[in-house]
Parts: C-alpha cells; structure tokens; sequence
C-alpha cells in the first residue's frame, strides 16, 4: 500500500487543509514521508454527520453480519503483511517482534468481539411476563435489553500503535457494540493509522455498511479532538493516554448541552507490596523479576511496576542490591517519541531532586539522538513518600521507586494513601495470607486488578479481564478498556413494556427467534 497522507471520512479519502504534519522516526528523529494533511473543523462535522446517518442501519444489522465485519477487518490487517510492521516500526521504535505480537493482540481482539456479539449476551436480555391477575396490582409485560449509545469518537494511543489505536480495543468494542466511529489518529503514527484506517473503510464496502462507519481524521494539537467531543452525534468518548489530555477531554464532554461520558485511561503507577515472608524467601528472584518488568517495552506501558513497597530489614536491602545489580545490566533503549523521551528525562531528574530520594540503580545512560532511555530505580521512605506527591507522579518510562516502611501498619498507610490504580500486586507466600488479608480490602478500593506473585505488564485479553480503575487510572471506575466486557461501555438498557411482538427486537421476541440465554422472572433460560 501507497501512503496517500489523506484522512478518510466515511467512503472518501480526503486531503486535510489545515496545514501538514510528518510521522518521526524516533530511533533518528527524522521526519517519514509523507506529509499529511491536517483537518479543520468542516472535516469534523462531515465524519459526524455521516456517522449519525449510519447509526441507525448499522445497529439494526443482524448480529452475524457485525460479526463478520469485525472478523473482516481482522483479516484485512493481517492482509497488509510486513509492510504494516515496518511502517509502525519506523514510527515508534518498537522491535518487529514487539509489533508482530501487538498485531495478533489486535486481531485477537476484533475476533474476541466478534464472539461476543453472535453469543449476544452483552444484551442482556431479560424477561417478566406479565402477570395480569396478579393483586393488588397486575403486572405488565417488561422486556429489557441493551442498545448501542450511538457514534464513538476514539483517540489513538502512542504506547500501542495497533492495539490501542484505530482498530483497537476502543474500536473493536464499540462496533461490536453497533457504534459507528470516528477515529482521531495519533500524530506519533500517522502512516501506520493510513493504512489499519484503509483496512477498516475497505471492511465497510466489503459488507456494504453505510459509510458514516467509519472516519479517521487527522489534526495537530487538541483543536480537531476538542472539537470531535464537542459534536452533538458523538455520544461516547474512548481515549488512552496522558491525564492532562483526558481531563481535557473530560471537560469538554461535560460542558456539552448533553454531556456524554468520556472512558478515558490516564495514569497509574501500579504498587507491588512486597509481603515479609516473601521478601525474606525471594528477594533476589522477585527484585530480577520487577526490573525485567520495569524496562519491558522501555516502561512505557500503563501498567507498568512504578512502585515498589517494602518492610525495612535486610530482607528489604537484599531486594535493593538485587534490583540494583539487575538495572545496571540493562541498556538505554528508543522511546516511541522525541516529546515522550525529553518528558521522561525531566521526570527523572524532577523525581531524583525530591528531598529523601536517591538512585537506588541505574542502567547505561540515556542517549538524547536516539531517544534511547536508560533506566533507573530510586529509593525512598516511606515518611518520605506520605509527605510528598511528588514521589507517586507517573514517570512514563523505565523508573521505578523503591519504598521502605518501617511496619505492616506503615506498609497499610502507603496503601491508603495512594491514588486509584490500574494494578496492585501482592509478592507473598503462604506466611503471608493474614498480612495479605489484611491488605486486600484497601487494594480492593484502590485498583482495578489485583495481582499475586506476577507482574502487571500483561494484560490478557479475555473476558474476566479488567483494566481499569479508580480516578485517576481512569475516568470512570465501572468499566474496563480490556476484555470482553469493555463493550459495555458503549450500551445502555432499554424496557420494552407491554409492546407488541412485531415491534420487538429479536432479542425480545417471544419465541425467542435468536436463541439466546435470556433471563425470565429472574431465572436464565432458553425460553419462549
């Protein structure tokens, strides 16, 4: 495929007017071919438009035919062979194989989805007949299921050019939904957007779905984004990235005439308590296994081990020689971009400047031509850290800061202390399960997953996964941007009472015509 540097709204590819913007290379910090042409708000307002005609239609499809569009456009991606990979590789820096698994996850996901829309339990059907002889009162017929919200306005994320990007998790979820989407690329990977975005449009006129779709447009700083949110035909946000620009968005879609949720991911530093028994038995194991999680993709992950938490002894000490030993080792490596790195070395030396922080650790030393950073782990009390929010800032990158506490009741006050969290994860053996126990209410009410004896930076794609958490890991604690459930989202419930069959939707209809497990009175069942 030929880059075009065009947006597509609907069935078009368009050639934005506001200027142009060049993808980097971060690995040379070199400007890639070509230029794109940047949107206006016009751009805006004709992908919303046609995404609001199409919402309608799209949602009234059948379930089978919005499966078969999501498995379309998973093998259309695979379809653009090598050339995708090198392209996402030339603009982030990430190794081929790193992008060669993000593009399984990728496809993964779309096909995730598109079985959960043919088993249609996310519509939660749900039934109680009527009961017209029932005193004192009778009782009507009420019919429940979920309906799409309607058009999806979705922001790439930098850390993930295919995975949380244009045909990501965001994506995946609300067509599978029955959302049309408009995507906002990520200007970190514009040729790598042009070309899943073309995969998408191409899935469009293969099923001869209305074009409103699917858009992406393309926009430098926040003027196209802000304006997206804004619209009146957007009625969800989906967005990966920096607190600050979530808030922004947040913002913007609660000054609306209708506010509409923003589902926006933001921050976390991901605690790992290290329990006393545990550390004793495996300080050196868990201390090799938390640096190999650190620096995996460069740290720039959202889950990834910012946060270390211990009981002060030798225990704890051995912990820290380990890790320092195991960073030392480790090289600087390329960041997905020149702002992402210059912000990772003035969060370094911010956080090194804190009073009662010093290096613990580092590993080769950054290198600002190649956007290559190096590692370093910190260490601190954690007097220190309960005096200063300073030292719980996310630094997006391969730093880490190492906790000593003086007791459990200490390592408890951390916990309560904290901001809401993507992760927490618990380093314990058997000895371990009362001082745990103890532990895990508050982690409970401060984190979205709660991990024993791994490392956060995996998130599998299934469908008990939860990635999500309270304020400020996400907007909005009650969902997950991960995992099957992440459709809900994009739902709400609807009561149907006393409507005649033909008026139904098929999930709904007595004879129960999609064979779906629907809950009657209560009880789920395959009824009529």
């Amino acid at each position: 495929m030929t880059l075009q540097g065009d947006m597509l709204i609907g069935a078009a590819a368009v050639r934005g007017s506001a200027g142009t913007q060049r993808a980097i290379n971060p690995a040379s910090r070199a400007e890639l071919e070509p230029a794109f042409g940047l949107g206006t708000r016009d751009d805006v307002e004709r992908a919303a438009g046609l995404a609001q005609q199409a919402f309608d239609p799209f949602r009234a499809l059948p379930l089978e035919t919005r499966a078969q569009f999501l498995e379309t456009i998973a093998q259309n991606i695979l379809d653009l062979g090598d050339a995708l990979i090198e392209r996402a590789h030339q603009e982030s820096g990430l190794p081929l194989a790193r992008l060669q698994g993000e593009r399984g996850r990728t496809v993964g996901q779309l096909r995730l989805f598109a079985r959960v829309v043919r088993d249609g339990h996310f519509l939660t059907a749900t039934i109680d007949p009527a009961q017209p002889a029932r005193t004192p009162l009778p009782r009507a017929d009420l019919r429940l299921q979920k309906l799409p919200l309607g058009p999806v306005a979705v922001f790439g994320a930098s850390n993930f050019p295919l995975a949380f990007s244009v045909a990501g998790g965001d994506t995946a979820s609300a067509f599978a939904a029955g959302c049309p989407v408009i995507v906002k690329a990520h200007s970190a990977h514009l040729g790598t957007s042009e070309m899943v975005g073309r995969a998408i449009q191409k899935a469009v006129a293969q099923h001869k779905l209305p074009e409103g779709v699917f858009s992406l447009l393309i926009g430098a700083g926040r003027d196209i984004g802000e304006a997206l949110v804004a619209h009146p035909a957007i009625k969800a946000v989906g967005f990966t990235g920096s607190r600050q620009g979530g808030l922004s968005l947040v913002a913007t879609a609660q000054s609306r005439a209708e506010p509409i949720p923003v589902y926006a991911e933001m921050s976390s530093i991901n605690p790992v308590f290290l329990m006393p028994a545990a550390l004793e038995q495996r300080a050196e194991t868990i201390a090799s296994g938390y640096v190999d999680s650190l620096v995996m993709g460069v740290g720039q992950f959202c889950t990834n081990p910012g946060l270390v938490i211990g009981i002060e002894g030798p225990a704890l000490d051995r912990f820290r020689a380990a890790a320092a030993k195991a960073v030392a080792e480790k090289g600087a490596a390329t960041m997905l971009t020149p702002g992402i790195f210059d912000a990772y070395q003035r969060g370094v030396a911010e956080l090194g400047s804190q009073p009662g922080v010093k290096a613990i650790g580092e590993g080769k030393p950054s290198q600002a031509d190649s956007c290559a950073a190096g590692p370093v782990v910190f260490g601190a009390s954690a007097k220190d850290l309960l005096g200063s929010q300073a030292l719980e800032a996310e630094v997006f990158g391969p730093s880490s800061i190492v906790i000593g506490c003086s007791d459990v009741a200490e390592m408890r006050a951390v916990a309560e202390h904290l901001e809401g969290q993507l992760t927490a994860t618990l380093m314990l053996d058997d000895a371990d399960i009362d001082t745990a126990r103890g532990l895990l209410p508050v982690l409970e009410r401060r984190a979205g997953r709660i991990l024993a004896n791994g490392y956060p930076t995996g998130v599998e794609v299934s469908h008990a996964m939860v990635h999500g958490g309270p304020f400020p890991a996400t907007s909005n604690a009650s969902f997950t941007s991960v995992g099957a459930t992440a459709i809900d989202r994009f739902l709400r419930p609807v009561c149907y009472q006393d409507l005649p069959d033909a008026l139904l939707p098929d999930a709904l209809k007595r004879g129960n015509p999609l064979k779906l497990v629907r809950t009657t009175d209560g009880e789920p069942a395959r009824d009529a």
